[in-house]
């Protein structure tokens, strides 16, 4: 039943981005019978359009768009133009992302008063408390199906789980597991239970793993009460004389300006774009950007504290086969300033092609010559995981307008400023042993560190504050400066926290819809 919305219709929501922040806050406004319109700047794969092919499906789904960086950060060496590794479709990134669903720890709401002040660091506590999230924790966790919640089994571990699993218990480590994930274990919600094809990263063909693109949208679409655009690329968000939001301009397919006007909007096009609009649509009574009189927006931008360790086992592991992510250890997530860093890391399993392997194996970070061809030669023998650390928010790093390079809409494209702060670097060192050390215990010939990737966990760039003063957004995502202007995506995050974002950000949007309907029917947006 789908839906079409006129362009002058000023009733509706407009949703930017179908990620899993939009997609879900889509679905969410839909079902409580508000009209929505979801402007999404990339086109829609099914799962039969996904390939199980490396780089054939980077190039397919992948955000490729124009993007510059500065900084001392190794991707603006090695990749200055792909600083995040994030998706152009229907779904956003929840078509890529490996399954991580893990809630934040209680500590990681209130950094600034758990870690104190921290030179070059910041910090501050959200707004809002592990207690008030709760509840939206777990109709998240019901919605995605996360594993090893509501009764729902655990998946069953690969060969690159059990050469982490031994080398885990043998150091004592005692919380491992093939993690929460948002993948089927057993059929659910009309979706297959996991094949252990081990392309997660490509777009799940089984359907197995949540995705806003295939779980959120067709049922927001069942509703009668939401539209979706494709290939539909925002470029300015619009407002009238008194300074209230009424609607968007984007650029459709065919390469033409449209203009939706709107009730409220809600921006969810990740912690790199969202920020790049606000910035890109100032006026006269908003010269640096809409809700910017704080001048955050586009500051504060994390990527999480990254890096991964990859082992050359004796005998063959075939890492590649089953869930790209398969098991994590969290023991070292707790704060405890005694290793020399505020914060903790999740080590998790991570398994890449070949394409992919060679391109992240740096001769002189991961070793030369014959040490790194050794590792390619005898893939089949490799173990590997991931690191996902709790980095410093730095107001210096940020995503701000390049305004020499332009996109493909003549558009300033964003440049994206990152410099590790010193405390990431200690706990990358700290994470970097620990994963050697695992890998070392279970028997490993040798064992390759690498640097951090493009970023799939990009946050901050828009945090949530108390105060208007520390932040673009209030608790409920709302912008500080004006009422029916909302932050829907990552980076409404205040602080990173060491988990992977995900779950965070679907049941922030869960709770979120619920303020905007009680809102808009109390009339005050």
């Amino acid at each position: 039943m789908a839906k079409k919305f006129d362009l002058n219709d000023n009733s509706v929501a407009v949703v930017i981005g179908s990620g899993a922040g939009g997609g879900t806050l889509s679905n969410e406004l839909s079902q409580k019978g508000i009209n929505v319109v979801c402007l999404e700047a990339g086109k829609r794969y099914t799962t039969d359009d996904f390939i199980n092919d490396e780089w054939s499906a980077f190039l397919q789904t992948a955000w490729l768009d124009n993007r510059t960086t500065s900084g001392s950060w190794s991707i603006a060496t090695n990749w200055p133009n792909l600083p995040s590794w994030i998706v152009k479709s229907v779904g956003g990134s929840t078509l890529h992302w490996a399954g991580a669903s893990l809630r934040f720890q209680e500590h990681e709401f209130k950094v600034k008063t758990e870690y104190g002040d921290i030179a070059g660091a910041n910090l501050l506590d959200w707004p809002i408390s592990l207690k008030e999230m709760e509840p939206y924790y777990d109709k998240a966790e019901y919605k995605i199906g996360v594993t090893r919640t509501h009764g729902i089994p655990g998946l069953p571990g690969n060969n690159n789980f059990k050469v982490f699993y031994d080398g885990a218990k043998k150091l004592g480590y005692r919380d491992v597991h093939t993690g929460r994930m948002g993948i089927n274990s057993i059929p659910r919600d009309g979706r297959n239970a996991c094949l252990q094809l081990g392309f997660c990263f490509q777009g799940c063909k089984s359907g197995a793993k949540w995705s806003a693109g295939y779980s959120e949208i067709p049922k927001a679409e069942q509703t009668g009460n939401f539209e979706l655009r494709t290939e539909a690329h925002v470029i300015q968000i619009t407002h009238n004389k008194s300074g209230k939001i009424d609607g968007v301009v984007y650029v459709d397919k065919d390469g033409n300006q449209q203009k939706q006007k709107a009730r409220i909007v809600a921006v969810a096009g990740n912690s790199i774009e969202t920020p790049r609009l606000l910035l890109m649509s100032n006026s006269s009574m908003y010269p640096e950007g809409l809700s910017n009189s704080s001048g955050q927006v586009g500051k504060n931008y994390m990527r999480h504290l990254t890096g991964s360790v990859y082992a050359l086992m004796d005998k063959p592991v075939n890492f590649h086969r089953g869930t790209t992510m398969a098991g994590i250890i969290t023991d070292e997530s707790i704060n405890d300033p005694r290793r020399g860093f505020v914060g903790g890391y999740e080590l998790e399993t991570l398994a890449l092609g070949l394409p992919f392997m060679a391109g992240f194996l740096i001769p002189g970070v991961s070793g030369w010559g014959e040490k790194v061809s050794n590792a390619l030669e005898n893939y089949d023998h490799l173990a590997g995981m991931w690191i996902v650390g709790e980095d410093m928010p730095q107001e210096k790093n940020s995503v701000s307008l390049n305004t020499d390079v332009k996109d493909q809409n003549g558009m300033p494209v964003p440049n994206v400023h990152f410099d590790d702060h010193e405390n990431d670097i200690k706990m990358r060192k700290h994470a970097f042993g620990k994963g050697t050390d695992v890998y070392k215990a279970a028997g490993a010939v040798d064992v390759f560190e690498t640097p951090p990737y493009p970023s799939t966990h990009n946050l901050g760039t828009c945090r949530m504050s108390a105060k208007p003063r520390d932040g673009v957004c209030d608790r409920n995502g709302k912008s500080h400066d004006i009422a029916n202007l909302f932050i829907s995506d990552g980076s409404q995050f205040t602080t990173g926290a060491a988990e992977n974002p995900t779950l965070t950000i679907v049941s922030l949007a869960i709770r979120q819809a619920e303020y905007i309907a009680k809102e808009m029917s109390k009339g005050t947006i």
